[in-house]
């Protein structure tokens, strides 16, 4: 890895890419600490180190994705959340809406509208979550505990209308900022935001690990360093089918006689069951905090056990809230595949162009393999996804830490993924520079 980097840095072409990716990063960076039109930083620095672990945890995983923008109420609180939900939503409803199932198989230009309507979705989304965030800003005991008692010193109406438009510029400017890292930089810009925001996180979560004591701080290194070693293994792991194009006359030419394999990730899901889950997950917390009396009186007993047993942050994450999220995640991770991967579309197309699987015959038989094959395969990916999303909750439960705990989850996830990515296209790069020196 180290080395590829060091050639990238010694070809010109390849140095200005990386270079412009690091400060669009940097920019990225530094909207993540200004603040919101009327947010008083002060006030919200005070709030943030009286807020209790409870408190944080509740909307833990959205300021995870926004690298600690979100609880900073900055201009770039949303963070890069918005577009992942639009481009989830996006990608499933291509089996719910024909005219979506149709733009997918146009190609290029399909995928360029479907990408316009991830932009719309996006800015929709951004402007519902920016206003309840806002909400939220208004009543910031619900952000940072019962001790903080404002952050707004002005709560207008010309002030909340500019908090919501400028959040939903900075959604807006984050998606642009993405999309010039893909087209003018290195890697996939939104992946490598998202990267950003997570990376920048881990020194804080260290850092709490360390104020325990060095032995803990020594043995969660060594167990991160074993976790992702083994989740880069994993998430290279493939099994590759074997497929045989016959030979096949046109004219004067023959095309086919080929062989090549189709390649399916034992992680085929990536993050995304883990993301769904959580979100899930966090909407009865969020829904009960509401409802919860201000006054000191007893809360309803929905409430309770909504806070005993699927709420988390004060005290050990119950069993309940575990078995729950290591369910759904299991059943996303099913049903994401189910959505991405259609094994008669993919039998049809090898059938269309002469190709087969050896022993296997063309058509149903094909499919019905792949089926059998994808089944396997995903069984063993959602376990992996269930154990790994465990991680954070067990380090929660047993070191105190907050659910951000920087080696499982999401995190973990991708940052390996990523950084795999990264490296690989970095590579392809040079190799590609290597052909036109030949060349020329």
């Amino acid at each position: 890895m180290l080395s590829a980097f060091a050639r990238a840095f010694r070809t010109p072409d390849l140095r200005k890419k990386i270079l412009f990716t690091l400060g669009i990063m940097a920019l990225f960076r530094l909207g993540s600490h200004i603040p919101a039109p009327g947010i008083d930083y002060t006030l919200v620095q005070a709030c943030q180190d009286a807020a209790t672990a409870s408190t944080n945890s509740v909307l833990g995983f959205a300021n995870l994705f926004s690298g600690g923008a979100l609880l900073q109420l900055s201009i770039f609180a949303l963070g890069i959340m918005p577009y992942i939900t639009a481009a989830i939503i996006v990608q499933l409803l291509t089996v719910v809406i024909p005219r979506f199932e149709q733009l997918k198989k146009e190609g290029q230009a399909g995928q360029t509208k479907m990408t316009q309507y991830t932009r719309y979705l996006t800015i929709g989304l951004a402007v519902l979550q920016s206003s309840t965030l806002v909400t939220f800003a208004r009543s910031p005991e619900n952000l940072f505990g019962g001790t903080c008692t404002t952050v707004m010193p002005d709560e207008g109406v010309p002030v909340i209308l500019m908090m919501v438009l400028t959040m939903t510029a900075g959604t807006s400017l984050i998606m642009w900022l993405g999309e010039q890292i893909t087209e003018r930089g290195v890697g996939n810009g939104m992946s490598l935001l998202i990267f950003t925001a997570i990376a920048a996180g881990f020194p804080g979560s260290l850092a709490v690990i360390q104020q325990r004591s060095w032995t803990t701080f020594s043995i969660v290194l060594a167990l991160g360093l074993v976790i992702m070693t083994l989740v880069v293994f994993v998430e290279q792991c493939q099994r590759r089918i074997p497929v045989q194009y016959a030979k096949r006359m046109i004219g004067r030419r023959q095309y086919g006689g080929t062989s090549t394999y189709i390649p399916l990730k034992l992680n085929m899901a990536n993050v995304i069951p883990i993301i769904f889950a959580s979100s899930i997950l966090t909407l009865p917390t969020l829904i009960a905090q509401f409802n919860t009396p201000s006054d000191g009186s007893l809360p309803p007993q929905w409430v309770t056990w909504v806070n005993t047993y699927i709420g988390f942050g004060s005290g050990e994450t119950h069993w309940v809230y575990m078995a729950l999220y290591t369910a759904m995640v299991i059943f996303f991770t099913f049903f994401y595949v189910s959505v991405t991967f259609n094994p008669v579309d993919v039998a049809d197309n090898m059938k269309k162009y002469g190709g087969f699987i050896p022993g296997i015959r063309a058509g149903r038989p094909t499919a019905e393999y792949l089926e059998y094959v994808i089944t396997r395969i995903t069984t063993v990916g959602a376990l992996y996804l269930g154990i790994l999303a465990l991680i954070p909750l067990i380090a929660f439960n047993m070191l105190g830490t907050s659910q951000d705990f920087p080696f499982g989850g999401a995190s973990i996830l991708i940052i390996v993924g990523v950084g795999l990515q990264t490296v690989k296209q970095i590579e392809s790069q040079l190799q590609q520079h290597d052909y036109e020196g030949f060349l020329r």
